[in-house]
């Protein structure tokens, strides 16, 4: 059997890793020392050498120059978490060692609570919520644009904003969406209407950004894009917080309280001591749990026990990652 090691932090090694992730997984390979951290192979890089796979996720060590020439032996890397670009470098690409990750897993919890944020959103959930404790009353049943006819907007379509296009197929609503990498093809698949991001925000009740963080897309949402939404409209933010112009964005939730933005991720994160996003009162904060939590992250293992029980039976790796898709996830 070939030889392998759990190489993460000890929170994701439990969460990551349940008691039938791990049966599977030593009934595939030899794990020949106990599961080991950053800080432990830094003291002791000895215990890569005989390593072939590692089997990792959050916490993995940076595979730099020194961390490899300690692991002559290594040919496959399973994360079994999301974004892959802090711990790669380009002497690991030239060692062509096969890396897959498991962001596919981890973007199914993203897709099911921006989901509920749709759908509760075009309630005016959260308009009521509020109303009734600020005013220690019933609140006043407002107009909603509600779950039928409705557009929801998505914000590029990516493995979440894909995954969400698809659950959305079940609701009766319109769906419209920016990303300019889609195909008509794809959007017609995903039964989308594609535009511009003005017209995104412009036209759309919700407004969900599932957008990679990027050089090229810190900044993408203006104050002017949020300005320019409906009357009572929402908009979700849970990928990145750069991607928003922070500062604008708060300046336009001032001037429109008809607005809602519900945001899991901001930048920085958490917001600064003071931020005027703690105490706006149509701004919903959480802090960052859209991605896999806990129970969850199980999910993300047991993609990493089907790519490597693939890997050892030769099969296509379907999550494997390449240099040039690596530098593009988020």
């Amino acid at each position: 059997m070939p030889k392998a090691l759990y190489l993460l932090n000890n929170q994701a090694y439990n969460d990551i890793y349940g008691p039938k992730q791990r049966d599977a997984i030593a009934n595939l390979v030899d794990i020949y020392a106990p599961q080991q951290t950053k800080e432990s192979v830094e003291k002791n890089r000895s215990i890569l050498n005989q390593a072939e796979i590692i089997l990792s996720g959050w916490g993995m060590v940076t595979m730099d120059e020194k961390f490899l020439a300690a692991a002559p032996n290594l040919k496959a890397v399973f994360y079994g978490a999301g974004s892959i670009k802090n711990i790669v470098t380009d002497p690991f690409w030239e060692r062509n060692i096969i890396i897959t990750s498991a962001y596919a897993a981890n973007a199914v919890p993203v897709t099911e609570i921006a989901l509920a944020h749709i759908l509760f959103s075009l309630k005016r959930g959260w308009h009521f919520v509020f109303t009734a404790k600020k005013e220690n009353r019933w609140p006043q049943r407002d107009p909603v644009p509600g779950n039928y006819g409705s557009t929801v907007g998505l914000v590029s379509l990516g493995m979440v904003g894909r995954g969400l296009a698809r659950r959305l197929q079940t609701y009766d609503h319109h769906v419209i969406a920016y990303d300019p990498f889609v195909s008509q093809t794809d959007a017609d698949e995903l039964d989308v209407e594609m535009c511009s991001l003005e017209a995104v925000f412009r036209r759309a009740d919700v407004v969900s950004l599932h957008t990679p963080w990027l050089p090229e897309t810190v900044g993408l949402v203006t104050g002017q894009h949020l300005a320019s939404m409906k009357p009572n409209a929402t908009f979700i933010n849970t990928s990145r917080g750069a991607i928003v112009r922070e500062q604008e964005m708060i300046e336009v939730l001032k001037q429109r309280p008809d607005l809602y933005a519900i945001l899991d991720v901001t930048y920085p994160e958490p917001p600064e001591p003071g931020s005027p996003l703690f105490t706006l009162s149509n701004v919903i904060l959480t802090p960052h749990i859209a991605g896999s939590r806990n129970a969850e992250c199980q999910r993300q293992g047991e993609l990493v026990v089907d790519q490597l029980r693939k890997y050892l039976n030769g099969q296509p790796l379907e999550w494997a990652i390449s240099k040039e898709k690596a530098r593009i996830m988020a």
